[in-house]
């Protein structure tokens, strides 16, 4: 395994072109509090600030906003340390075709070294959270892509809630908007703490005994709402109903939560994810921002319709976000049309518990509900994983369908061609690189 860690450099800062050179090893939230005072910062973001910049590039991350690509796009140049060819650049001008298949090259094209990124004017954000339905949602959709620099979805699973959070620029004329919350934070989380006290005297009435002789146990009060919910969800985790009651009052604080929030972009953009868990993230097209196809909300009612058939234990939320297209050809949002946008769906099961028994349940009902969306939604809506967040089967007809279908839709000759040219001996592979990608003479 090669380690990055130490690599953390800003290397160079052209002001004037708002572009950063940076070893690959920086972590985003480095990255950005250094560039900070130059006033400038990246496009977009993913939830998180945690990966490094090497990795969030490869593995094609992306932020929301049907305007703006996924991150591969703001690569200007690279730097690859290869076994074969030793260091070399890339870019649009030096070995264009290579630039762009490594742009999104899942670390088999070399050891990302340096990255030049192409970063924007750094700026204020106002973040809108309200609460609709999807009959208000499918009126208003086109318009919400179109007219937001971002939005994104949060639908609560056997209940019609879709929160809808948009950001975007404050306005240099009205500056951000005046507005008084109907509800205090307390008042919002409220019903929520008060679902976990009923809920402890049913599943746990010894834990509230043992609570009052011991002042180690955090105060309910002092909880965010995202570790409340892991604390119910701990409760009960694959019970259908916990779980229904669980969302009910997630929809409950959400719509307490409506109102706005104003920050930096980096500060606004992230999401509190909660604690551990499964994740399952699918990219499929949507149409273009003139002409939304629908068919992202589309999969969602079916998704939704297969959660309560199934009655699967799904908890809140599913996310959904957009991306305009990008030029990577190893990038789920590929696309040669520059209008094309893309859908990004998130499915989740959180590990709220330390019991390795309920672990390994919480595991295999994720991977149940992780099938059924895969066997009947992803061939549907031409659907197909975050790289980040696929699972390489350990089923060897399952293999061999998930190695045909990424060739419909990857260059994956092209893919094995360069990786070996430049990595004959496979140095840089892995498990995941050598099942998903076997080369011809392998297969």
């Amino acid at each position: 395994m090669v380690n990055l860690a130490l690599m953390d450099n800003v290397l160079d800062v052209d002001v004037e072109k708002k572009r950063v050179r940076v070893q690959a090893g920086i972590r985003v939230q480095q990255l950005v509090d250094a560039i900070k005072d130059y006033g400038i910062t990246l496009q977009n973001f993913a939830s998180i600030r945690e990966q490094q910049i090497g990795g969030i590039v490869q593995v094609g991350a992306h932020g929301t906003g049907a305007r703006l690509p996924p991150i591969d796009e703001q690569v200007i140049s690279m730097k690859l340390v290869t076994p074969a060819k030793g260091t070399i650049e890339v870019s649009k001008e030096k070995d264009p075709e290579l630039f762009y298949l490594a742009r999104c090259g899942l670390g088999g094209l070399g050891v990302v070294a340096e990255v030049t990124l192409q970063c924007v004017e750094r700026q204020e954000l106002v973040e809108h959270t309200v609460v609709s339905n999807m009959k208000e949602i499918k009126k208003n959709h086109k318009k919400l892509l179109s007219e937001n620099k971002h939005v994104k979805y949060l639908y609560i699973p056997y209940t019609d809630t879709v929160v809808v959070v948009t950001c975007n620029p404050v306005s240099k004329w009205k500056g951000p908007p005046k507005f008084k919350p109907k509800y205090s934070h307390d008042e919002a989380i409220q019903h929520v703490r008060d679902l976990y006290q009923e809920s402890l005297k049913k599943y746990s009435p010894e834990a509230i005994t043992a609570k009052s002789s011991d002042n180690s146990e955090p105060d309910i009060n002092e909880l965010s709402f995202t570790e409340l919910r892991d604390k119910l969800l701990a409760l009960d985790p694959l019970n259908k109903d916990h779980v229904i009651q669980v969302n009910q009052a997630e929809a409950e604080f959400w719509r307490k939560s409506e109102g706005y929030r104003v920050g930096w972009s980096d500060e606004i953009l992230g999401f509190d994810c909660g604690g551990q868990q499964w994740v399952s993230e699918t990219c499929f097209p949507a149409g273009t921002l003139a002409k939304p196809s629908m068919k992202d909300l589309e999969y969602i009612e079916d998704l939704k319709k297969l959660i309560e058939k199934e009655e699967i234990p799904a908890p809140a939320p599913i996310e959904q976000r957009w991306t305009a297209s990008s030029k990577s050809p190893m990038s789920p949002a590929s696309s040669s049309a520059e209008d094309d946008i893309f859908s990004w769906v998130g499915i989740i099961m959180y590990l709220p518990t330390m019991d390795a028994r309920q672990r390994k349940e919480i595991t295999e009902e994720f991977f149940h509900y992780r099938r059924l969306s895969q066997t009947q939604l992803w061939d549907l809506y031409s659907a197909y994983e975050h790289w980040a967040k696929i699972e390489v089967p350990k089923d060897k007809d399952e293999l061999a369908a998930l190695q045909a279908r990424l060739r419909k839709r990857f260059p994956v000759d092209e893919y094995n061609k360069a990786r070996k040219e430049l990595d004959p001996n496979r140095i840089l592979s892995n498990n995941m690189l050598g099942k998903l990608f076997p080369s011809s003479d392998t297969i």
